[in-house]
C-alpha cells in the first residue's frame, strides 16, 4: 500500500459491479451475492450492482438491504433462441446503448472501484471516464473464457470470436487489476502483468457434516454441456451395474430431455434421478457419502468446497479449478479430463472402500477452511485498499 488510510476512508469506498442479472442459480451470482453482502454488512462498504437484465426478476440469492441495484434493462436474455444473422443486429443495436447508458449511470454513481465480471462491458469499461479504478473478475480459466458459439463454429463465428478476443485482451491489459481465480491459470493470459489470484469464497461452513455412510452420491450443476452430465451419466451405468443400491442425485437446471433419454436408454433410471435445484443444498449434501464433479471445464467450480465442508469427498475430472482445490488421494480423486472409465472405476473405489471415504471426508472439511468467506474477503479488501490508495495519490 502507498499509504495509510483512515477507517473513515475505507468505510466509504463506494464499488459497483457489473454484470447480467442476478435472477439466475448460477455460480457467478451466488459468489457475487455473498461477496458483496460480506462487504457491506462487515466492511460497511457502499456496494451498487449494476444489471441489464431481469428487471422484473427477484434476484435468487438473498442480498443485503445495504446493497443498492440498478437495471438499466436492455434485455440481452431477448436474443436467445433467434437466428445467428438477427443476434448479431440486435446485439450490436444493444451494446451500443449499453455503453451509453453504462457511461451515464458510473459517472453520476463515482465509484471508487468499478468490477466487471468479464460481460458485455468489459471492452469499453476501462475507456468510461467516471474516475473510478476498474477490476475485471474472471469465473472461467482462459482457455475457455469465450465459449459463447461451442466447439463448432463456421468461418464467421470463428472470426467473431477471434476478434472478440483480441478486443477482450486490449481491455483486460488496460484494467488497474485482473483477478482470476487460479495460480495455473496464470500463464495462460499472455504475460499480462496486472493479475491478482483469488479463490472463490466457501459459500457456507455448517457445523454438521456427513457421515458418509448413506448410499448416496451426488451432482451439482446446470445441465449445459461444459458440466459433462452426460459424462457423468455414462459413467453411473458402469457404477450400477456394480452397485445397483447407490443412487445419483444429480440437482440442476436446463434442458432436461436429453439427459432423460440418456439415463433410459442406459436402463438406470431406478437410481438416477435428476432433480430441480433446492435453497437446502447443504441438507442434500449431508445426506451423501460422495460428490462428483463431471465438468469437461470448470473455473473454480463452488460444489466442490460446499461439499468438501459437509465432510465429503470428490471425484472429479482434472481441469483448472478442480487441481487448485483437490489435493489428489487425501480429500477427493482426480481423474484424466474426459475418461469416463476410470471415473467410474474412482467412484466404485470410494463406494467399496467405507474407511478411505471417511478419512478423505474428514480431510477434506479441514483442507477446506482456507476458503472461508473470512479469509477471501480479506484478500479482495487488500486489493481494493491498494488501489484505492493509488487513486488518490
Amino acid at each position: 500500500m502507498l499509504f495509510a488510510l483512515t477507517m473513515e476512508e475505507i468505510n466509504k469506498f463506494k464499488i459497483a459491479y457489473c454484470l447480467p442479472s442476478l435472477y439466475i442459480a448460477g455460480g457467478m451470482e451466488r459468489v457475487l451475492t455473498l461477496k458483496a453482502n460480506y462487504f457491506a454488512e462487515n466492511f460497511n462498504y457502499d456496494i451498487w450492482i449494476v444489471l441489464t437484465d431481469g428487471k422484473e426478476k427477484k434476484p435468487y440469492f438473498e442480498l443485503s438491504p445495504k446493497i443498492n441495484v440498478i437495471n438499466l434493462d436492455l434485455n440481452f436474455d431477448e436474443m436467445f433462441g433467434q437466428p445467428f444473422y438477427k443476434r448479431v443486429v440486435q446485439y450490436l443495436r444493444k451494446q451500443y446503448i449499453y455503453k451509453k447508458k453504462l457511461r451515464k449511470c458510473l459517472c453520476e454513481l463515482r465509484p471508487d472501484i468499478t468490477v466487471s465480471m468479464l460481460r458485455r462491458e468489459i471492452t469499453f469499461l476501462p475507456f468510461i471516464p467516471d474516475g473510478s479504478r476498474k477490476i475485471g473478475e474472471a469465473h472461467v480459466n482462459r482457455v475457455n473464457i469465450h465459449n459463447a458459439f461451442g466447439n463448432k463454429m463456421n468461418l464467421v463465428k470463428r472470426f467473431i470470436s477471434k476478434y472478440w478476443m483480441s478486443r477482450l485482451m486490449r481491455a483486460l491489459g488496460m484494467l488497474d487489476k485482473f483477478v482470476i481465480l487460479t495460480h495455473e491459470d496464470v500463464a495462460n493470459w499472455g504475460g499480462l502483468d496486472n493479475i491478482e489470484v483469488i479463490n472463490n469464497p466457501l459459500t457456507f461452513f455448517p457445523e454438521r457434516t456427513s457421515t458418509c455412510c448413506e448410499k448416496n452420491v451426488i451432482a451439482v450443476g446446470r445441465y449445459l454441456p461444459e458440466k459433462g452430465m452426460d459424462l457423468l451419466v455414462d459413467a453411473w451405468e458402469r457404477v450400477s451395474r456394480k452397485h445397483p443400491d447407490w443412487v445419483l442425485k444429480i440437482y440442476g437446471d436446463g434442458p432436461r430431455n436429453v439427459l432423460l433419454d440418456q439415463i433410459v436408454r442406459l436402463n438406470v433410471s431406478q437410481n438416477c434421478f435428476l432433480e430441480k435445484p433446492v435453497a437446502n443444498i447443504v441438507d442434500k449434501y449431508l445426506e451423501s457419502s460422495v460428490l462428483v464433479l463431471s465438468s469437461r471445464f470448470e473455473g473454480f467450480g463452488m460444489v466442490m468446497p460446499e461439499a468438501m465442508a459437509c465432510g465429503l469427498p470428490v471425484v472429479a475430472f482434472s481441469s483448472y479449478g478442480p487441481r487448485e482445490i483437490i489435493h489428489p488421494d487425501k480429500d477427493g480423486i482426480l481423474v484424466e479430463n474426459g475418461n469416463v472409465e476410470e471415473f467410474a472405476k474412482k467412484i466404485c473405489y470410494l463406494i467399496e472402500n467405507e474407511q478411505s471415504r471417511k478419512k478423505m471426508g474428514e480431510q477434506a472439511r479441514i483442507n477446506v477452511q482456507r476458503l472461508k468467506i473470512e479469509y477471501i474477503a480479506c484478500q479482495w479488501r487488500d486489493l481494493f485498499e491498494s488501489l484505492f490508495a493509488e487513486k488518490r495519490k
